[in-house]
């Protein structure tokens, strides 16, 4: 009975991730000048990209130590992700009969 409830959270975190690892890739793309931001498609990635993951890396980057110019934060998301989808399959499904 629980088991769409628990896919759809996995199914939600797994995209999630590719969403930070697609701005992770991006982000380079721009940084090689391989994209250009003052295209509309690319500014328009780039927004969406933005709003959905900003709001989780503003609550990481408080408690992250200042690297310089280098972002962790990314990987620490993704870190999280993998923990939470493991935690899911290994501890909670089990319990609710999955």
């Amino acid at each position: 009975m629980m088991y769409p409830f628990i896919k759809i959270i996995d199914v939600i975190l797994e995209l999630f991730s590719y969403a930070v690892i697609t701005q992770i890739i991006v982000s380079w793309l721009i940084v090689f000048n391989v994209l250009n931001t003052q295209q509309p498609l690319v500014r328009s990635i780039l927004d969406f990209l933005y709003r959905i993951t900003e709001p989780l890396y503003r609550k990481i980057r408080r408690y992250m130590p200042d690297l310089g110019g280098i972002d962790l934060t990314p990987l620490v998301v993704l870190l999280g992700i993998y923990f939470m989808r493991m935690l899911l399959w290994r501890t909670v499904a089990p319990l609710l009969g999955v």
